[in-house]
């Protein structure tokens, strides 16, 4: 599925107010790409300024308004100062969207700081929270949409994504099935630092691009949950029936490596 196959429906997005977190890279920048073909009104936040300033000057040459705020989700201070940017330069919020995130591959019991399973819940979860907490006003005054991305981790748990899978199930809402997206290259190690590469088979898991397509569909429909895939429906299902079965069939996707 590329943009193309939204576009004809994304007119509904022209001149929106949309604040997107984790926009720099992979799920996040196909989602302002295809916003931005859409002439939408983006407010994009991310950690890394100069991969915010590279994709601001691509939205812009589609269309789209931009304004960028360097922001880390983790921290209070920022979330509001993320809002209070947005309001301030656009005077509206028609969209929430909530795609920032942080994942772990190593178990528990090899943790070198446990500290790290706070990091990924700020990140995950409370990043989302306060933001959401600070927006509500603009929101409720647009009739406007908050999108949660989630992960099928969050329902059914998986080896070696011990905080992750929690702090996805506190942000349950909207849930992709694993996903091609910086986030496996910099996910956190036993020792706290990012492995570097991706421990996916990225060339049998999603795009971006079709993730972002799914989801700004979603969006427009209001839709109150989607899975993306017929393997995280299947799983949502089996976990009440057959959790031991869940259990073997994520570790072995974890094994196989998608």
């Amino acid at each position: 599925m590329e943009f193309s196959a939204i576009l004809h429906a994304m007119d509904s997005f022209e001149g929106k107010v949309v604040v997107l977190t984790g926009a720099s890279e992979g799920i996040g920048r196909a989602i302002a790409l295809s916003l931005a073909a859409a002439r939408a009104r983006l407010v994009l936040a991310a950690r890394n300024a100069e991969r915010l300033a590279s994709l601001s000057q691509e939205c812009i040459s589609r269309g789209a308004e931009v304004l960028c705020v360097p922001t880390d989700v983790s921290q209070r201070a920022d979330c509001t100062a993320l809002i209070d940017a947005a309001r301030a330069r656009f005077g509206a919020i028609d969209v929430l969207l909530h795609n920032a995130g942080s994942t772990m591959w190593s178990r528990l019991d090899e943790l070198e700081d446990p500290g790290l399973l706070e990091r990924l819940m700020r990140v995950n979860y409370l990043g989302a929270a306060w933001l959401t907490w600070r927006a509500l006003p603009a929101l409720v005054a647009a009739r406007g949409r908050i999108v949660a991305i989630s992960s099928v981790a969050g329902l059914v748990g998986v080896p070696t994504r011990t905080g992750y899978s929690a702090s996805k199930h506190a942000m349950f809402g909207f849930a992709p099935d694993f996903v091609r997206s910086e986030i496996h290259r910099r996910a956190i190690g036993p020792d706290g630092k990012p492995l570097g590469v991706s421990p996916m088979k990225e060339a049998k898991i999603m795009t971006a691009e079709e993730c972002a397509a799914i989801i700004l569909r979603a969006t427009l429909q209001r839709r109150r949950l989607v899975m993306t895939s017929f393997r995280s429906r299947s799983l949502r299902w089996l976990k009440l029936l057959a959790p031991g079965l869940v259990d073997r069939l994520a570790a072995r996707a974890i094994r196989r490596r998608h």
